[in-house]
């Protein structure tokens, strides 16, 4: 290991989380204000009994809410506390980081002003959160959070408020940011060396090349808001499917993400979660 590749190493991992802390900060402000300004009963009001609609709704609330992959994991786990279902919070998670309108618009910048992209990853998107979201409401029946406590609490003024919801926001944002470093620094590591043109050689098949780029997406851990331009960097060697592969699996999954839902949900959801959500986004691109 000598002394250029631990500084390339090094850069990598400083801008990994260089570009990821801005939208969990986010994150934890958001969910420090559902903690202490959204009332279950509230949430109780807002989603929809029903699951296909839950599930649905919950999809498209990304599009109002600006967070990345990382971002979004302690929002989740606050909604799931407040009572929003297992399914719809995850279809959540999962759409997010790709239909806000930033991710959207530099997926349509990235690729030339292509309305084309712009709508393909979007719409695959919420079709694989759909998919992944029923696929949970048949199988988990019981709270997968390792720490599913939660004791509402009155305050007797907005300043007692403010204060709970910045104490709340800070004591997240410590929580999750370690494993952010964990995630950040593997993927720093993976990135260093193991070269793209390896993986580039690997995928040359219809159903490789859709597995090389998720799993190139897996290894790149890109904050949502910029993967589109790396994306199209390959539009030369790859299909269009599987580019969309990569653009909707990266913000669902990848290494610091990784770690991020290890800390939040117990080890044995997060391997099942992972799972059908590869198998779903690899079948979805690959039909498409």
């Amino acid at each position: 290991m000598n002394t250029q590749t631990l500084l390339q190493m090094n850069t990598i991992f400083i801008s990994i989380v260089i570009e990821a802390l801005p939208f969990i900060l986010i994150g934890v402000i958001i969910s420090g204000i559902i903690q202490i300004f959204v009332s279950d009963e509230m949430i109780a009001k807002f989603i929809p009994k029903n699951t296909f609609l839950s599930i649905l709704l919950a999809s498209f609330l990304g599009s109002i809410i600006p967070a990345c992959e990382c971002g979004i994991v302690p929002i989740t786990r606050r909604l799931i506390l407040k009572g929003v279902p297992l399914p719809a919070a995850i279809a959540f998670m999962m759409t997010g980081p790709i239909i806000n309108p930033i991710v959207l618009f530099s997926t349509f910048l990235a690729f030339g002003n292509s309305w084309t992209m712009f709508f393909y990853r979007g719409g695959l998107a919420l079709i694989v959160s759909m998919i992944v979201g029923f696929i949970l409401k048949l199988t988990i029946k019981d709270s997968p959070l390792k720490n599913s406590h939660h004791h509402p609490v009155h305050y007797r003024s907005i300043k007692d408020r403010i204060s709970a919801m910045l104490e709340h926001s800070i004591n997240e944002f410590f929580s999750v940011s370690k494993y952010l470093v964990i995630g950040s620094l593997l993927a720093a590591i993976v990135q260093t060396y193991v070269k793209t043109s390896t993986l580039v050689a690997i995928g040359n098949g219809p159903i490789s090349s859709h597995i090389v780029m998720m799993g190139l997406a897996y290894v790149l851990s890109l904050c949502s808001q910029a993967d589109a331009f790396v994306a199209a960097s390959f539009r030369s060697s790859f299909s269009t499917s599987s580019l969309l592969a990569f653009l909707v699996f990266g913000p669902m999954l990848d290494i610091k993400n990784t770690f991020m839902l290890l800390s939040t949900f117990k080890s044995k959801f997060v391997l099942f979660v992972c799972t059908i959500t590869t198998l779903t986004v690899l079948v979805v691109t690959l039909v498409f």
